[in-house]
């Protein structure tokens, strides 16, 4: 019948293949709709991403002018020179100044104190936008008189109000009114560096501005006429250039903000890529247990003179058909979730994000969809040509194995590429698109192995002498139509999302935690004045705390680096000199011992200078790897306008995760002495209550000195990282649905040949709750080896990062592992039930019958 040329030459009847394709489905498409659910969350969270991303680039476009306030900003860390000021008193027709710093700050009411970031700021800016205040006129009547404004976080956490007074300083301000939002504040800048607005012209009595002092100066300007910003920046770039300060227009700020939320929506992108993955690798084990019950009427088929094209083209019909109600479905999800996005992010974004339908995402959605549920699909499809007539006979899907098929490798080959150019549209980057494509391969692999060797070791491992109902489950593992690769790799790819995240949040906290326990330094004093210094050391023991470190500081600029300077790196890109090597202000320090974090790697360390002699100075790693300087190459220093010549003698590994002063840059003791500087001072505070009377006393007596209290930073850090995992959390969820959909379609597929065991359990005389047993402890060792297999992944990704990466200690909180691996476990166990409830309550004659 193969060879009959009637059949061979007939034309294929397209009309008839999709009524064929509608009839078949008819008793099937509860089943079939069940399969393609599993990448339902894929496509509604890549719908809901790109939907937050167009309105996201929408609206930076619509609101760049008020993220930046003015039409052109001229920013430095040091006071316009001579040179500079007669063009920056030119530009513009409105213009600003502000003057911002990082200072301690004392409520006198609650006697509470924090360090915080100043502003000082003289003239009409915001010009785009306002600061957002309570009350709102509170924004621009503050200038007037000697007022504040306060940032809320702050307000809220020290119990401040409206009218309360608030100490900068020498000057105590009265409080006019809370700051909501400044010009490109987000939520999380707030709660790291909370603003305080003063009037400028009080900063002078506030004494936080003599010589010393680290004060960043900011110009705004604007223009009331229509101007090129873009053409002037052009004639004006070298000038301010050369003034070591910097150019910020709305284009610019557009740019980087449009930039930096694209790398965040690219990597939410790829997270539901792979919750889209993981449920077509449900929807191509469902499709292959779909097609080996079809195998009987496939081959009916075939008899009736169907070719093997049109038997194929016809269960490809249905799957792009249940495909493309999949797609529109997940994309309307999408497109409802994508409202959610927003305040999910919230405390991210530095602009009001609108929530518009967009019809390009909607469309890339499905299109994704039919695409990626077809090339699932396509693996198990192949194997309906190499379904003959003689399979009515003999049914044996053993001879219809897809091992030998050429096309099932075309099939995979176009698999990974369809996963490297979707990568690259994320990513721009074929190399990174190509090492994100084989961590999957990687992940899935290693998952599917752990499967395979789990269903092996049962086999070695089942012992005639446990228990029927014990033998029974865990047969269950390795029998044909048996889930347990497909939920391994689903289920454990969704609990190492989740653990992993725990994991190094718990490690990150655990790392801070640690840094501030014994006696260690948790408490660092800077900005202190020589002349202050004896005054605070002898505060700080009077205080009964230890003096554990005082360190000077000198700022330097690096002039030349082998002979060479800033021009010539930028005409030679082959030096491999970084530009920015020598706009940088370097914070150095002089001793003559090493301290507990470092430790010398190359060359010799020489704590002190001999007159007449090159200075031998100390490099850390990593800048010697940025900027391709080693040991015995030569550099020349400009230190406060004085050129001093020093080679680098060696080259030190610092261990930057331990609260000390570590430093890029080290002189040695006879150099720096009588260079303008300021100290540091380490101490250790045993409590909250010790720490608030330290800082009270310290910002009484010594206004000028910023505290950071690590206490504080802990919780700094555990509020970013809690809302950075809310975030991930929320992504790693359409993972979770996910693998929850691939697991009840899973169970739905399998039931037919549940049902035929279940039977023949039945007649030969095993009770309902030995039925109920097998069924549930196979779903038990299911969900628990899936749950394990995912923490066992996670632990290893956590420890890979924490050794590599973050470079600190590998300690971990497993509760949050054990209260997610026994969810799972149940989770698991009560769908395999619920699924299996229609075999166990109905007689065996009455199921047979039924199918």
């Amino acid at each position: 019948m193969e060879n009959t040329p009637g059949i061979n030459k007939r034309k294929i009847n397209i009309p008839w293949l999709f009524e064929m394709a509608l009839r078949d489905s008819r008793k099937n498409r509860s089943r079939l709709l069940l399969f393609i659910s599993a990448i339902i969350f894929g496509i509604a969270a890549l719908v809901a991403i790109y939907s937050f991303r167009y309105n996201l680039q929408n609206d930076i476009n619509s609101q760049a002018a008020t993220l930046i306030g003015a039409d052109l900003v001229i920013s430095g860390n040091k006071p316009a020179d001579a040179a500079i000021k007669p063009l920056l008193d030119s530009l513009g027709d409105k213009r600003s100044e502000e003057r911002s710093f990082v200072s301690m700050i004392y409520f006198p009411r609650t006697q509470g104190t924090r360090l915080v970031q100043v502003r000082a700021l003289q003239g009409g800016f915001p010009y785009y936008g306002s600061l957002e205040t309570e009350p709102l006129q509170a924004g621009t009547s503050f200038k007037n008189g000697k007022t504040a404004l306060v940032d809320k976080t702050l307000m809220m956490q020290y119990n401040v109000h409206v009218n309360d007074s608030i100490k900068v300083g020498e000057v105590t301000f009265l409080i006019a009114g809370i700051l909501d939002r400044a010009p490109g504040q987000t939520g999380v800048s707030a709660g790291v560096a909370p603003i305080v607005y003063i009037p400028m012209q009080y900063l002078g009595q506030t004494g936080l501005s003599k010589k010393g002092s680290r004060i960043n100066y900011s110009f705004y300007y604007k223009y009331d006429k229509p101007v090129n910003i873009s053409k002037l920046v052009k004639t004006i770039d070298l000038r301010v250039d050369k003034a070591n300060m910097n150019i910020e227009t709305i284009e610019t700020r557009k740019e980087n903000t449009g930039r930096s939320f694209g790398d965040l929506t690219r990597f939410l992108s790829l997270v539901g890529f792979i919750a889209l993955l993981l449920g077509c690798v449900g929807v191509a084990s469902a499709i292959h247990i779909y097609i080996r019950e079809k195998i009987a009427s496939i081959a009916i088929m075939r008899c009736l003179g169907v070719k093997a094209s049109e038997a194929f083209l016809i269960y490809l019909i249905q799957i792009i058909g249940i495909g493309i109600i999949g797609s529109v479905i997940g994309a309307l999800l999408g497109t409802s979730i994508q409202h959610i996005l927003p305040m999910v992010m919230k405390d991210f974004l530095p602009i009001t994000i609108s929530t518009d339908i967009s019809w390009l995402a909607i469309g890339q959605g499905i299109l994704l969809g039919i695409i990626i549920s077809v090339l699932f699909a396509l693996l198990p499809l192949i194997s309906i040509r190499n379904i003959s007539p003689l399979n009515t006979l003999r049914i044996d899907y053993d001879n219809v194995n897809l091992v030998r098929d050429p096309l099932r490798w075309l099939v995979y080959l176009l698999i990974i590429l369809f996963i490297i150019t979707f990568t690259f549209l994320q990513l721009g980057s074929w190399l990174a698109s190509i090492f994100f494509t084989i961590g999957i391969l990687i992940a899935f692999l290693i998952l599917t192995f752990t499967a395979w060797l789990l269903m092996k070791l049962m086999r070695l491992f089942i012992k005639s002498s446990w228990g029927y109902l014990f033998r029974q489950g865990f047969a269950n593992l390795y029998r044909p139509n048996n889930q347990t690769i497909i939920l391994i790799v689903s289920i454990g790819l969704s609990t190492a999302f989740i653990c992993t995240l725990f994991f190094i949040q718990s490690i990150l906290m655990g790392q801070v935690s640690l840094s501030s326990s014994g006696n260690q330094s948790n408490m660092i004093l800077f900005d202190i004045q020589t002349s202050q210094q004896k005054g605070i050391a002898q505060l700080t023991r009077q205080q009964g705390l230890p003096v554990l470190q005082q360190v000077p500081i000198v700022s330097i600029r690096i002039e030349k680096i082998n002979g060479k300077t800033e021009a010539d790196v930028k005409k030679d890109t082959t030096l491999k000199i970084s530009s920015r090597a020598f706009t940088y202000e370097y914070r150095v320090t002089y001793r003559d011992t090493l301290s507990a974090t470092e430790k010398i790697i190359k060359g010799d360390w020489i704590g002190k200078a001999d007159a007449g002699k090159e200075i031998p100075v100390s490099i850390e790693d990593n800048f010697s790897k940025r900027n391709h300087v080693n040991v015995g190459d030569h550099l020349v220093f400009n230190v406060q306008g004085v050129s001093m010549p020093a080679v680098v003698s060696s080259v030190r590994q610092v261990n930057w995760s331990k609260i000390q002063t570590n430093f890029q840059i080290v002189f040695p003791k006879g150099v720096l002495e009588d260079a303008p500087q300021f100290h540091v001072l380490l101490t250790h505070v045993p409590s909250a209550k010790v720490s608030a009377q330290y800082q009270r006393a310290v910002v009484r007596q010594f206004p000028n000195i910023s505290i950071i209290d690590l206490g504080l930073v802990l919780n700094v850090i555990d509020g970013l990282l809690d809302k950075i995992g809310y975030v991930i959390r929320f992504m790693s969820a359409f993972s979770i649905i996910t693998g929850i959909v691939v697991l009840i379609a899973s169970v739905r597929i399998s039931k037919y040949q549940r049902i035929q065991e279940s039977v023949l359990l039945r007649t030969l005389g095993a009770s309902r709750k030995q039925i109920f047993t097998i069924t549930a402890l196979e779903y038990l060792f299911l969900g628990a080896l899936s749950a394990l297999t995912g923490i066992v992944i996670a632990i290893s990704g956590s420890w890979l990062l924490a050794k590599y990466s973050f470079e600190i200690p590998f300690t971990i909180n497993l509760i949050p592992a054990v209260i997610l691996f026994f969810i799972i476990s149940l989770l698991t166990v009560i769908i395999g039930l619920l699924n299996s409830r229609g075999v166990l309550n109905r007689p065996p004659l009455e199921i047979l019958r039924s199918n």
